[in-house]
């Protein structure tokens, strides 16, 4: 919110920078050297923000430092973070959202309760899935597809890879394939939990 309130207001005087961590960067910089074109009482407003948001920036580091601590010091966190689209900051909220795989009765009903699986819609007799169920836990939603949208990154950077994104990403939208792989991993996740295994890189086809 921050972020976008900063880019907002120097957008309104002609500071404009690239998207991403990056571009906040940037922006920032281009402000200093700006600023004395910008009005006295914008240029205190500006420095509120990016006071803020430099706070901010080391509370969230210092959170951080204490879930990855958590995470080490956690099994089934660390077994989780094995899973390609999934890191420490993730196995540690699937973790602590589910201490219990068992709630769950398979993994499907796990993506369903994060809102990861299509939603079905009746017109004329006949059933459409349309888009995805957000319902649930939207944190978890989110870093899921933030990994899965990485793993797609990589696999179309591999032109030899055959694994099953990069097949998808053939035939399908790179946001939709994302969901899909989200959706997948949470099955993977459920799994790894609920039967007390550790992830095996499945082998592939020659």
């Amino acid at each position: 919110m921050l972020i976008k309130a900063l880019r907002g207001h120097l957008a309104e005087f002609g500071i404009i920078a690239a998207q991403g961590s990056a571009g906040v960067k940037t922006v920032i910089e281009a402000f200093h050297t700006a600023q004395d074109s910008v009005p006295a009482l914008a240029r205190r407003a500006l420095h509120g923000l990016i006071d803020q948001m430099r706070v901010l920036a080391k509370e969230i580091d210092k959170i951080e430092v204490q879930i990855l601590a958590w995470h080490k010091n956690n099994e089934a966190s660390r077994r989780l973070a094995a899973i390609p689209g999934i890191g420490p900051i993730t196995a540690s909220a699937i973790t602590a959202v589910m201490p219990d795989a068992t709630v769950f009765s398979s993994g499907r009903s796990f993506a369903a309760w994060l809102g990861l699986t299509p939603r079905s819609h009746s017109s004329g007799g006949k059933d459409k899935l349309v888009g995805i169920s957000k319902q649930a836990d939207g944190c978890i939603r989110r870093l899921l597809v933030i990994g899965a949208t990485a793993v797609i990154r990589r696999a179309r950077q591999d032109n030899a890879s055959k694994s099953w994104a990069a097949k998808l990403l053939t035939r399908k939208p790179a946001r939709l394939v994302s969901v899909a792989l989200a959706n997948k991993t949470a099955r993977i996740a459920w799994a790894l939990l609920a039967r007390n295994e550790i992830y095996a890189v499945p082998a592939r086809a020659a």
